[in-house]
């Protein structure tokens, strides 16, 4: 069977558009008897209605089902109505911290940013996947947690010069052909906005949740917005918000500073009817912790920035078991 491409969708439209109507003008209405034109309306009606529905039924046909991930039981997105608002330190760090909330779970991350990954420095790992006997990639792992990232299997430097198509197909390779083995959740680092990766991942598998990471800042929260609609408008539920650099403490003389602005986060979790999942500090620990791939769960524990990512993981676990008990 053919896939319902988009050059495909475009040709179907060019051809339906390219044909004369099937229903009649007004003025072609009106040339008839009284009783011929509330034949002509009725019939009209029943013609709108039909081909809405045929409409309707070849479009299902077109998109893909829904399949879970083999051994993932559930699947958990990060994402951001644009980039530079600490996604990928989020990510990583609710990762880690619902493993350390319950070392019972298992926990893995995926980095679902091709053009960008940031999985690979932020978890220190490098080095290409192994296959397994069933010709799935097995997962780099770091800290307990297994990873995949495009990251490894291009070098560091090398631009990823795609078109959409070969995205996609990037994309359905890393969530159909790894060996995850068994995941009580996969957290996905998504890439910034609400593009093609953002649909074909919320077509293609059933998500538990997303998490949606801003700073408190109007233009950052203007996309964060655009991001949680989105997944509405795709049936996916929104976990609730993380309020990323919301203060900044001054090392010296613990004077805080909000440097993105206050509390804006928190306002657009009330007006879009969802939770804020907690206040992330701007903290350079968090920074030189990333960078050297040593994310604070794990580097600095007892940290107030550790305890802040671990109650955000706590949140999402029971945003998670009020959704589905």
């Amino acid at each position: 069977m053919a896939l319902f491409t988009y050059s495909r969708l475009s040709n179907l439209l060019r051809i339906y558009a390219d044909k004369p109507s099937i229903l009649r003008t007004a003025t072609e209405i009106t040339r008839g008897p009284p009783c011929c034109v509330q034949l002509v309306r009725c019939q009209r009606t029943v013609d709108t209605k039909a081909l809405q529905e045929r409409q309707k039924q070849h479009m299902a046909k077109g998109l893909p089902k829904q399949k879970p991930i083999t051994g993932v039981k559930r699947v958990i997105v990060v994402a951001s109505g644009k980039g530079g608002v600490g996604k990928s330190t989020t990510a990583v760090n609710l990762a880690l911290g619902l493993m350390a909330n319950d070392p019972s779970k298992s926990v893995g991350l995926l980095d679902a940013d091709v053009y960008g990954p940031s999985i690979p420095k932020l978890m220190n790992l490098k080095g290409n996947p192994e296959l397994s006997d069933n010709n799935l990639m097995i997962p780099l792992i770091n800290y307990g947690i297994p990873c995949m990232s495009m990251g490894f299997l291009v070098e560091d430097v090398a631009p990823i010069v795609w078109r959409g198509l070969m995205v996609m197909s990037a994309i359905d390779k890393l969530l159909r052909q790894v060996d995850w083995g068994l995941l009580d959740y996969l957290v996905v680092d998504m890439p910034p906005g609400t593009g093609d990766v953002q649909l074909s991942i919320t077509q293609n598998i059933p998500i538990a949740g997303a998490v949606i990471v801003s700073t408190p800042q109007d233009i950052a929260l203007l996309d964060a917005r655009r991001g949680a609609e989105m997944f509405k408008k795709v049936n996916v539920p929104v976990l609730g918000l993380v309020q990323n650099m919301s203060v900044f403490q001054c090392p010296n003389c613990n004077h805080q500073t909000h440097i993105f602005g206050s509390d804006g986060a928190r306002q657009l979790a009330d007006t879009l009817g969802v939770q804020l999942l907690g206040d992330i500090p701007l903290h350079l620990n968090i920074r030189e912790m990333s960078d050297r791939g040593k994310p604070v769960v794990v580097s600095s524990p007892d940290s107030p920035e550790a305890e802040a990512y671990r109650k955000v993981a706590s949140a999402v676990i029971q945003r998670l078991e009020e959704i589905n008990p």
